[in-house]
């Protein structure tokens, strides 16, 4: 290490280092799961770890919204742009401004072997000054059985202070299975 980092302690040893805020996993039936202690005042980055997600419904995605100051958004203000590649060669762009959560998988199923799986950087939540936006990357099995993945990343146009995060099914579907990790990201 060179000795002028040293003096200022800049060592870099736990920068980009994963700390655990906190696991949920999904038993039963729910309409969504809330992370609302992600220690937004002490993480710039964090990412949030999806597996084996499944919806009650077949054919649909999992999505998130966010919480600003406490208070969950749920109007259309989201904006995404994601890129869809099916294993039988097809390929989708999916842009929408205006949009009431963000995408965060494709399409998957409720049957033997479908799921979805993911992971999103999400960056200055706490940051009241700045937008709130995201990337992430996913894989799914879809109703149809064919492997898809998809990737991009989404905006939270305004100002505020995100201190929370929902998991919830596209268009009101209820969740069945899955686990979920959110980490906080060392600077």
């Amino acid at each position: 290490m060179p000795l002028g980092a040293a003096r200022f302690g800049l060592s870099g040893a736990d920068l980009g280092k994963l700390e655990l805020i906190e696991t949920k996993t999904i038993s039963g039936t729910v309409a969504q799961v809330d992370f609302t202690s992600i220690k937004e005042s002490t993480y710039n980055v964090h990412l949030l770890m999806l597996s084996n997600m499944l919806t009650e419904t077949d054919n649909k995605r999992v999505s998130l919204r966010l919480f600003e100051s406490g208070s969950i958004e749920t109007a259309s203000v989201y904006q995404n742009a994601n890129f869809v590649l099916e294993a039988g060669g097809s390929s989708a762009d999916v842009r929408s401004t205006g949009i009431s959560d963000i995408r965060i998988t494709d399409n998957t199923g409720n049957d033997t072997g479908e799921s979805s799986n993911t992971y999103v950087y999400l960056y200055n939540l706490g940051d009241s000054s700045k937008y709130s936006f995201t990337t992430c990357q996913s894989s799914a099995i879809t109703g149809s059985a064919v492997g898809v993945a998809e990737f991009g990343s989404a905006v939270l146009p305004q100002t505020s202070t995100v201190d929370g995060i929902r998991i919830l099914g596209s268009g009101a579907i209820n969740l069945t299975g899955g686990t979920m990790s959110l980490y906080g990201i060392k600077e």
